[in-house]
């Protein structure tokens, strides 16, 4: 179990990721299928894949690295889903001191709730239009109460992962009245949001990579 992230932690973090969303870009497709376009799959898996890629400065420290892999996704996936993600990463790299060359939980917290924060401004969505909001904003304020509270990393991300479970959950009860969703409102009926479970798997993968 860590206690901290170091850079090449963040960086193994990243590729986790990647790996993960690739694995389930079918998945993915086909939820968004039903209620949208269909592409959230391949723009995921484009995102992370490109975020992967950048050629890590550790001497530049970890918050510029994580800024640049929200670069990174907006020039490789510029549908809505990546330039929310990208804007995810531009703003929680911000919120990190730029000197760190480890991420203590309370640094993740901070990262996650910018990261958040960003994606709501970004997107303009509330908290109930069935959107990846309403994944991201439970598990995100888990992590921040847990870690708050003294949890350890590995807990808090459990917490955190739990939250988005029940949120992903809630989303079957919503109605979308924001952006493309907004015109499959029919058929998103009784369905989770596609957003939603990229949010789950995002805490997912984080709280198994912290604990392993």
């Amino acid at each position: 179990m860590k206690t901290e992230l170091t850079f090449n932690d963040t960086t193994g973090l990243i590729a986790a990721w990647s790996a993960e969303l690739s694995l389930k870009r079918d998945e993915l497709i086909k939820l968004d299928q039903a209620v949208g376009d269909g592409d959230l799959g391949i723009t995921m898996q484009k995102a992370f894949h490109a975020a992967q890629q950048i050629q890590p400065e550790q001497e530049k420290g970890i918050a510029h690295y994580l800024i640049q892999c929200g670069f990174a996704m907006a020039r490789a996936a510029p549908s809505t889903m990546g330039t929310l993600m990208a804007t995810g990463f531009m703003r929680g790299g911000k919120a990190l001191a730029p000197e760190l060359i480890t991420l203590s939980a309370a640094d993740l917290a901070a990262f996650f709730s910018a990261f958040t924060q960003g994606i709501a401004e970004r997107g303009k969505a509330q908290p109930g239009d069935k959107t990846v909001l309403d994944v991201l904003l439970p598990a995100s304020d888990a992590l921040a109460r847990e870690t708050a509270a003294g949890a350890p990393l590995g807990r808090a991300a459990e917490a955190a992962q739990a939250a988005a479970l029940a949120g992903l959950e809630a989303t079957r009860t919503m109605f979308p009245r924001h952006g493309k969703a907004a015109a499959f409102a029919d058929s998103s009926a009784g369905k989770e949001d596609p957003g939603g479970t990229v949010a789950l798997i995002i805490f997912s993968v984080f709280s198994r990579y912290v604990n392993k």
